[in-house]
């Protein structure tokens, strides 16, 4: 009898240590990765002279990285708001970086920078400035800019479409879209000129059939002498947007009004994203998720589905038995929305009971 109940104890023993290791397995290396926005490879240089001090060349690339994250996550009239934030603010955001490649070259200094900001905080901080920000998300679309010179009677795809030809010269590193041009195919141009008198209204899915790409913008340059207006046709995750846009007093053949052009149309397409994309901080909806404990390969899926939800803004162990752990979410949307984005990532959810089952 003692030796069984030895066996006993033995095995209560292994159970409570067994879960300890899975919680403090589960909970912190999510608990970072889910919970920062992360700027990473941002290269920061400065003059190494007789005053050169390190400090503040961190404190350089603190501010540098912060510029970045604002311009990946909010709109540009939003980011105007808080591009001048104290670099205490600032460092009050930062849970963590890295400098690394530190070199000289020609009397400079340079260093590699990865910073990460706490992500709760920085909602937060966005939240006390009346601004929701977005979720980075990087997209490939087609672009398909048309030139039209309205003058020369001339519609050109490719060949004297300048727009075709330097799109892709200049892109930021905050940009999140990502632009591929269509290949020069004579049938393109056969389709553009039988439809050049109601271009406006083309729809081109005989162009952008051949790319594999749902998402698109169709851009329309009318050339008028010194006027360019533009017709933009953006589609992004099934949503249509229509924009149009005119600049006076335009010579295409200086980089300078070129650029003025490019920068504001892609200005337009990255807002436009990004409120597709906007975390509504506001909301704050609070899940509680049962998982069956001894199901470990499941609660690593849910693990890395609750750690990839861009949505998720926090969560947690809430409890746990021998039987079933318990996941305290908080979810910056709706429990249809929660339940569609996690099923993508691998996780079904039972909703028939008061508190929620990962399947």
């Amino acid at each position: 009898m003692q030796l069984k109940k030895k066996i006993k104890n033995l095995n209560k023993l292994y159970i409570i240590f067994f879960y300890s290791v899975l919680f403090i397995n589960v909970i912190f290396p999510t608990s970072l990765s889910a919970n920062s926005f992360k700027i990473t490879n941002l290269e920061i240089s400065e003059p190494f002279e007789l005053n050169f001090n390190k400090e503040k060349v961190i404190d350089k690339g603190f501010k540098v990285a912060f510029l970045e994250l604002v311009s990946m996550i909010t709109t540009s009239g939003d980011k105007k708001k808080i591009e001048n934030t104290s670099l205490s603010t600032i460092k009050g955001l930062i849970d963590s970086f890295t400098m690394s490649d530190e070199r000289f070259v020609n009397n400079e200094y340079h260093a590699m920078f990865d910073v990460n900001f706490n992500k709760k905080n920085t909602l937060k901080f966005f939240e006390r400035e009346n601004i929701f920000p977005s979720i980075p998300k990087k997209k490939n679309l087609l672009l398909i800019p048309v030139m039209v010179d309205l003058q020369l009677n001339k519609i050109s795809l490719f060949d004297s479409n300048v727009f075709y030809d330097k799109w892709n010269n200049n892109h930021e590193r905050h940009y999140l879209l990502n632009y591929i041009l269509p290949s020069e195919d004579l049938e393109d141009v056969g389709l553009l000129s039988q439809n050049s008198q109601s271009i406006e209204d083309y729809d081109f899915k005989k162009v952008i059939r051949k790319y594999d790409l749902n998402d698109f913008i169709i851009t329309i340059i009318y050339k008028n002498n010194d006027k360019i207006a533009v017709l933009s046709k953006i589609q992004l995750n099934k949503s249509l947007k229509v924009d149009n846009k005119k600049f006076e007093t335009i010579d295409l053949f200086k980089e300078k009004d070129l650029n003025l052009i490019l920068v504001s149309l892609k200005n337009t397409y990255e807002n436009y994203w990004k409120s597709i994309n906007q975390i509504n901080t506001s909301i704050k909806l609070p899940l509680t998720i049962s998982i069956n404990a001894t199901k470990h390969k499941k609660i690593r899926i849910l693990e890395y589905a609750l750690d990839e939800l861009d949505l998720v803004s926090n969560f947690e162990i809430l409890r746990l038995n021998n039987k079933n752990i318990y996941f305290k979410i908080i979810y910056n949307g709706s429990p249809n929305r929660f339940i569609s984005e996690i099923k993508n990532k691998g996780v079904e959810i039972n909703t028939q009971n008061q508190i929620w089952e990962a399947q």
